[in-house]
């Protein structure tokens, strides 16, 4: 199936598709506050992920207000060396004493794969790629010199474009990826998105 969108020209090379979602992210200054309170804590291989980026970048490109105060804040991080649930309630709390009134949401990728019956993970890059969907596995980091890196696994075409297609994941797992659209009010809030079921 063929899918054409004009919300953006997807044929950008990667690194200028990369800037401009970076632009976008951080046209609101509590995206940086929250990606230096995230950098602060010095987790390995983290990154802030999913709605994160997507809303703030869907957001901009339905002209609306780019923060989205509703959401949670994902931090995503990997660290096989403690994968206690403790652990992420811990970090949680430490980001929430950092960045007081964000729903944080701290998930060591290192175990998510058992909560998600996968295989396991290597990286926090390779959890992303069992995401249900495509344009939510972005994530942006803050490295120690003030760059922006951004993870996507599965590209930034589809979140450039405003498509909301099923990942590899998602196609074998197409009931829950149905779920999930279906729990949500993206389709109202985003009107100009293709959403593919």
């Amino acid at each position: 199936m063929t899918v054409r969108s004009s919300c953006q020209d997807v044929r950008l090379p990667e690194q200028a598709q990369e800037r401009r979602v970076v632009e976008i992210v951080l046209r609101d200054p509590a995206a940086l506050a929250q990606l230096r309170a995230a950098r602060s804590l010095a987790l390995p291989d983290w990154c802030l992920a999913a709605g994160f980026v997507r809303n703030r970048v869907w957001n901009a490109l339905s002209g609306q207000e780019p923060h989205d105060r509703a959401a949670d804040v994902d931090l995503l991080f990997f660290d096989a060396a403690d994968p206690s649930k403790a652990r992420e309630q811990a970090i949680e709390r430490e980001l929430a004493a950092l960045a007081p009134g964000v729903d944080w949401e701290a998930r060591n990728q290192a175990r998510m794969h058992l909560h998600n019956g996968d295989p396991p993970y290597r990286d926090t890059a390779h959890a992303m790629t069992f995401w249900l969907e495509t344009c939510t596995s972005v994530g942006l980091r803050l490295e120690d010199d003030g760059r922006i890196s951004v993870i996507a696994p599965l590209g930034l075409d589809d979140l450039l474009a405003m498509i909301f297609r099923p990942s590899a994941a998602g196609q074998r797992r197409i009931e829950a990826y149905r779920g999930r659209l279906a729990a949500k009010t993206w389709k109202a809030r985003w009107p100009k998105a293709i959403f593919i079921e």
